[in-house]
């Protein structure tokens, strides 16, 4: 990636939370943890090289075969955010300059408003669903967000 135009690694990992909800189930939080001290060490690591290196994960649940099979089913899907969330913000964070959008553990939601984007809800997979929460965090928006 040396001598690329502007390089990326972004790595699909939640913020780190240490409040005791966030440490189980001990394996899977050591696992998504894991992998975002990795990203935000390498971060470091090549931060004078010009290589970004971030996380990204959603606010919200994703429509996923996980959230199907797993989560709920079509209750759960219903309370999902489309696919489209996450690539839509992993392209905004791809398009920033790597040589200083690096080192961040980011959400999904937060990046799109940062991009520009003024309205979550074309991304719900039922108009006006009462959204469900990703394990990871503890709000289905940002502070002070309202949908248009």
């Amino acid at each position: 990636m040396k001598g690329r135009d502007n390089p990326h690694i972004l790595t699909l990992s939640p913020p780190i939370r240490l409040e005791p909800e966030w440490l189980k189930p001990t394996a899977y939080m050591m696992a998504k943890f894991g992998m975002t001290l990795c990203a935000l060490g390498i971060a470091e690591e090549l931060r004078d090289d010009g290589i970004a290196s971030n996380t990204l994960w959603p606010r919200t649940l994703v429509a996923t075969a996980a959230v199907q099979n797993l989560l709920g089913g079509d209750e759960a899907m219903a309370r999902a955010r489309k696919p489209e969330v996450y690539a839509d913000a992993a392209y905004a964070v791809l398009a920033q300059p790597a040589k200083s959008y690096t080192g961040r553990s980011l959400l999904c939601e937060d990046v799109l408003l940062e991009a520009g984007v003024t309205d979550l809800s074309v991304y719900d997979c039922v108009p006006g669903s009462d959204l469900g929460l990703d394990l990871w965090v503890d709000s289905p928006n940002p502070p002070g967000y309202t949908s248009h």
